[in-house]
């Protein structure tokens, strides 16, 4: 279009169309391009009963690692900026079968991944046994004493601390072997019992025992079935419980170290004589404490 005076005229419209694109291409730059995550694992083995630790890695530092799987959030701390360490607690009552591990890292844009974790089965031991009839029933007059201490004991399950309170790798709390006992199926005087869930150590009565790493004491007192008992809270939802203690050196609230003392092996509660009972939980998962020091202990693992 021209004037009269013979330059030529742009309509007000284009002008603005234009504009209108310029600034939009301005506020709208290509979008980056999401970080490609390398995801190791390390384990035992990948069944029932163990800690699977996946090692999330990235060429770039990343601000947060989330993950998910068998439908609750897992914990996961930074090793260094660029690589971060997720706990996977696979529960000793898991069915056999491939679950999806959901995994986010937030690096501005957030990454994503899936790891496929390929849980095989697993076939615990049984044993039938006659006992005296108390330690399959338990009085009457015990009852609401049981219904408390269960009460409390998932009351602290269901609270860790929210931060890491360990370092380095875990320790042997007795120098002792462990027999087999994780997982046993108990059939006493005919009447199936829950699984056994934790390690029992052939130990003196007497031998001290050790924090297997940092940690707060949450539990230091006797209860109906595990008698002299010290529960540590290690943070991100990982806990150590030591039962059947003669002796309790700790109280609650107290911050141990690995290696420091809170008890000595003994015979107290429902047990027919002297041994440690150690017992591990991962995000309430219960897990064989010798997974445990194979994958972040001294037997083996990453620190």
């Amino acid at each position: 279009m021209r004037s009269d005076d013979g330059r030529v005229l742009i309509p007000l419209a284009i002008v603005a169309t234009a504009l209108a694109f310029g600034v939009r291409a301005l506020a709208e730059p290509q979008a980056a391009a999401a970080t490609q995550l390398t995801i190791t694992a390390a384990a035992r083995a990948v069944r029932p009963g163990e800690l699977v630790v996946l090692t999330v890695t990235a060429p770039n530092d990343l601000v947060l690692v989330k993950a998910r799987a068998f439908a609750r959030d897992l914990p996961a701390f930074a090793v260094d900026g660029k690589t971060w360490r997720i706990l996977v607690g696979i529960d000793l009552e898991t069915a056999p079968r491939t679950y999806a591990v959901d995994i986010s890292a937030v690096d501005h844009p957030v990454s994503r991944a899936i790891h496929r974790l390929v849980v095989v089965p697993r076939t615990f031991r049984t044993r039938t046994l006659t006992v005296d009839e108390a330690f399959v029933n338990p009085p009457a007059e015990a009852l609401d004493r049981i219904a408390r201490e269960t009460a409390e004991l998932n009351e602290l399950w269901a609270h860790p601390s929210a931060r890491k309170l360990w370092e380095g790798p875990f320790v042997r709390p007795v120098p002792d072997a462990a027999n087999s006992a994780f997982g046993t199926r108990s059939i006493l005087n005919g009447q199936p019992r829950s699984p056994h869930s934790g390690a029992d150590f052939n130990s003196a009565a007497g031998t001290p025992i050790k924090a297997p790493n940092g940690g707060r004491v949450v539990l230091a007192g006797d209860r109906y079935f595990t008698g002299n008992t010290v529960m540590i809270d290690h943070g991100l939802t990982l806990f150590s419980l030591f039962a059947h203690l003669s002796e309790i050196q700790v109280k609650v609230g107290e911050v141990v170290s690995a290696g420091d003392i809170v008890g000595k092996v003994g015979a107290t509660g429902r047990v027919t004589g002297p041994h440690l009972h150690w017992s591990v939980r991962v995000n309430g998962a219960r897990i064989d404490p010798l997974s445990l020091l194979s994958v972040l202990g001294s037997d083996g693992g990453h620190p």
